[in-house]
């Protein structure tokens, strides 16, 4: 990514810098409030596998996901677990400790690798009291958070194992860039779901038989799209949509919302700096 102090004649400075900025939230900000975060924001690698937060820990990070996909679960005092949400490049990771509560509610996994963009909550809240469009991005992403945290406990209630599988790998599958080979394993899948392996295996082999998956290699699942959205319940197209709306709209309000107070940075400067 580069950075430039001016802009063609005719260019959209909000597009512009939308283009450089891989995470919707991020990119919904006018430029002047984005640099009042860009010198803290540090890219960083999000590994497969890895445990950003735990449930009841401290958070001490703020991700914004620029690729890659996390999963927020929630762990029962049984040793159950099942997962609320699926964040990507759309969301970020502990925000909503900025609320109030300065501890994770939820266990955060990555799923499918990729990069984000970190910074501390001191650094975030010092820049979201100076910017009103700051704390309007805080309030869009808790709207989508809600929507999405809905929609899955109506699922989990009402749909089929089959559906609510076919539908988490929809969800996955939108964040992976387009491959259709996505790296989970059984266990993963229990995980997600709330339910024991043995089930998972049983479902799995109903979707290889309705040909959904093509294939299920230790460690990864080769899904059919088409044929996994007939499998899935209505849910996913209603959840897409509707984040997408919120998301969508949340940054339109973001441009046209007032200015930051005062800014001493060039936006993206220090950024640049950090994703190359």
């Amino acid at each position: 990514m580069s950075s430039s102090a001016g802009h063609p004649s005719g260019a959209n400075p909000v597009m512009d810098h939308a283009t450089r900025v891989g995470n919707r939230l991020l990119a919904a900000l006018p430029p002047a409030d984005f640099a009042l975060l860009a010198p803290h924001l540090r890219k960083v690698v999000i590994e497969r596998d890895s445990v950003l937060v735990r449930s009841g820990d401290r958070v001490e990070h703020f991700l914004f996901p620029l690729s890659g996909a996390i999963a927020a679960i929630t762990e029962l005092p049984n040793g159950q677990t099942v997962a609320t949400s699926i964040i990507g490049h759309e969301g970020a990771v502990g925000l909503t400790s900025a609320l109030g509560a300065s501890r994770s509610p939820t266990t955060a996994i990555v799923r499918l690798p990729g990069s984000a963009l970190q910074i501390s909550p001191v650094q975030f809240l010092a820049a979201q009291h100076r910017s009103p469009p700051i704390t309007s991005m805080m309030q869009v992403f808790t709207r989508s958070l809600l929507t999405q945290l809905q929609h899955v406990a109506a699922c989990n209630a009402l749909h089929s194992v089959e559906a609510r599988l076919a539908r988490w790998l929809l969800h996955i599958h939108d964040r992976a860039n387009g491959s259709d080979l996505l790296p989970l394993t059984q266990e993963t899948l229990s995980e997600l779901l709330g339910v024991r392996r043995t089930t998972i295996t049983h479902v799995v082999s109903t979707m290889r038989a309705s040909r959904a998956l093509k294939s299920s290699q230790r460690g990864q699942l080769e899904i059919d799209r088409p044929r996994l959205e007939a499998m899935a319940c209505e849910c996913y197209k209603v959840m897409s949509r509707k984040i997408d709306r919120i998301v969508s709209h949340g940054a339109v309000g973001l441009v046209h919302g007032a200015p930051a107070r005062s800014v001493s940075h060039s936006p993206g400067s220090r950024l640049s700096k950090a994703g190359s």
